[in-house]
């Protein structure tokens, strides 16, 4: 095929057939094209020439240059493409008659060279255009369909990217190894297994909805993965649902679900003449109807949010009653109280009510009978009276009694004010007087022997004479192998004070040496963090500079 003997016209028409099909940019088409016949050229005149072609837009002629790069003499590799300053300038002194020469320098064409030329420009020089056989033209063919496919690529990615997050509906086209593809219109989607509702089947040509999960650039072309489970499928149902969540008026403020079978939804209204739950309902269960016959019958439970963590708790396990809740903000658990024939109801079948009561408050549940939470005080009650009996010599009626008025240890005994126990029955100022002595006795001689056993432990004086730690505390550090203070330094403070973290997505427990101290992680990061200044590893100045930045940093956010 001979360029030019072609339609020249014939190229822009071609060109803007495929991008109209492939709805990309006619221009894409047109430089795949140059490439393709610029690699037809370097066939047929030497694959170290620098050929370029260039179409012109309106009249679709193909212009063939050879392209020379004036180089250094020390950097001349490719002599059929770059040439040295002599060289350069003997061809602008002899042009060859016939063809059309010219200079560029830094891109800008060039009549004449103020000191002739220099390194960096380029001689471009016209040659005459190619005859395209059979395999220069299957090239040219490849090349043009690869950039039409890069170019229809980046357009679907393009096109998706920003719909990351949203619903969207297509057509099933196919199913691979428990895998649905897609036809999402301008491109294809991929539903996995793990993503489908339940046992649900599909047909090729059923109507499927579907939310878009993430969307990745990928080799073989952007994927666009979908999901049936998620979470956000289903608040995104409400949303085109419920106009008052559309509007914001509502709030979605947290979703779990066991897809197929259950979900709990927490919502807010902004709005104090309009109850949320009513609305997400709506009239006769419609809204909500429309919602679960998406989701293959799911059973939904709306719950009314609550900035009150125990509230809000209460609300998520309906339709179970609560009878108390226990609240450890630190530790991210709750205890739950139920009444006995609530039990079952609470935790629901194999632990599917807790477990998205759960997930919905983002705390872990241990839930208890009345009964059972009643044989854990008991439990209590009756070793704090032993405790009180063995440590200050005391009846069990009088160690019932201190108990009874909310004393858990020692040293609450010992340091407590002397009114507070003035205010127990039977006791007067002589009474506490001893019982405090008593208390305090019990505590030293307790210091005491701790020390001793830490020092034979190997404990240097630098860990004793740390200021916050009890002798208890040093001991139980000596047993972990924490015999100094530069050993009490290098610590994290969940390694002292305890902590979670989430493995497989459980939460597993971190148990702390201090942690039966009630040592809080903000009390063992601060004790670390006065180590590490002591022994001049951390310098206090640019500590505090940095806290005073981290402060700023966090007023600016929440400004913005």
């Amino acid at each position: 095929m001979a360029i030019t003997s072609a339609n020249q016209l014939e190229l822009l028409q071609t060109a803007e057939a495929v991008a109209r099909e492939k709805m990309i940019d006619p221009g894409l088409v047109i430089e795949a094209m140059e490439e393709s016949l610029a690699r037809a050229a370097k066939s047929r005149y030497g694959a170290e020439m620098d050929i370029r072609v260039s179409i012109n837009r309106k009249t679709g002629r193909a212009t063939f240059t050879r392209v020379r790069t004036v180089v250094a003499d020390e950097d001349l590799e490719n002599y059929q493409a770059e040439f040295t300053v002599d060289q350069a300038r003997q061809y602008f002194s002899n042009p060859k008659p016939g063809r059309e020469e010219y200079w560029l320098r830094s891109g800008a064409r060039v009549e004449e060279f103020a000191g002739g030329p220099a390194v960096g420009d380029e001689f471009h020089e016209t040659v005459p255009p190619v005859d395209m056989g059979r395999i220069a033209a299957q090239s040219a063919k490849q090349v043009i369909l690869q950039k039409v496919r890069e170019a229809e690529r980046d357009r679907q990615f393009e096109e998706f990217k920003d719909r990351a997050g949203t619903i969207i509906n297509g057509v099933v086209k196919r199913e691979e190894y428990g895998n649905v593809i897609v036809d999402i219109g301008r491109g294809e989607g991929i539903l996995r297994r793990n993503e489908k509702i339940g046992r649900e089947s599909y047909r090729n040509g059923d109507r499927i909805r579907c939310y878009i999960k993430d969307v990745r650039r990928e080799a073989r072309g952007p994927q666009i993965f979908l999901s049936r489970t998620a979470p956000e499928f289903m608040a995104e149902l409400f949303k085109m649902e419920v106009p008052e969540i559309y509007d914001g008026i509502i709030e979605i403020k947290a979703v779990a679900r066991d897809p197929g079978s259950r979900a709990k939804i927490a919502v807010v209204s902004y709005d104090g003449s309009i109850d949320p739950v009513g609305a997400c309902v709506g009239m006769r269960g419609s809204r909500v109807q429309a919602v679960v016959n998406e989701l293959q019958g799911e059973k939904i439970d709306i719950i009314p949010w609550n900035e009150d963590v125990p509230t809000f708790l209460v609300n998520a396990l309906q339709p179970a009653e609560v009878s108390k809740v226990v609240l450890d903000e630190e530790a991210e658990r709750i205890e739950v109280v139920v009444p006995d024939e609530q039990l079952s109801l609470a935790i629901g079948r194999r632990g599917q009510n807790v477990r998205l009561a759960s997930q919905l408050t983002g705390l872990d549940i241990d839930i208890m009978t009345e009964e059972e939470e009643s044989q854990r005080r008991q439990k209590e009650f009756e070793e704090r009276t032993q405790l009180f009996m063995d440590t200050l010599d005391l009846d069990e009626f009088f160690a019932q009694l201190l108990v009874s008025e909310g004393f858990t240890n020692l040293e609450e005994v010992a340091y407590v004010e002397l009114d507070e126990l003035l205010v127990i029955d039977g006791v007067d100022e002589d009474t506490a007087n001893e019982l405090q002595a008593r208390a305090r006795d019990h505590i030293d001689e307790a210091n005491r022997k701790a020390l001793e056993r830490a020092r034979e432990m190997g404990v240097e004086q630098s860990l004793v004479d740390f200021e916050g730690l009890t002798p208890q505390m040093i001991e139980a550090l000596a047993e972990d192998g924490v015999k100094t203070l530069e050993d009490f330094a290098t610590c994290a403070d969940w390694e002292l004070a305890g902590g979670w973290t989430t493995v497989d997505g459980e939460r597993v427990k971190d148990d702390g040496v201090l942690e039966k101290f009630d040592v809080s992680l903000a009390e063992a990061q601060d004790m670390v963090m006065t180590a590490r200044i002591q022994l001049g590893w951390v310098d206090p100045a640019e500590l505090e500079a940095e806290q005073t930045e981290d402060v700023a940093d966090e007023a600016e956010e929440a400004g913005a």
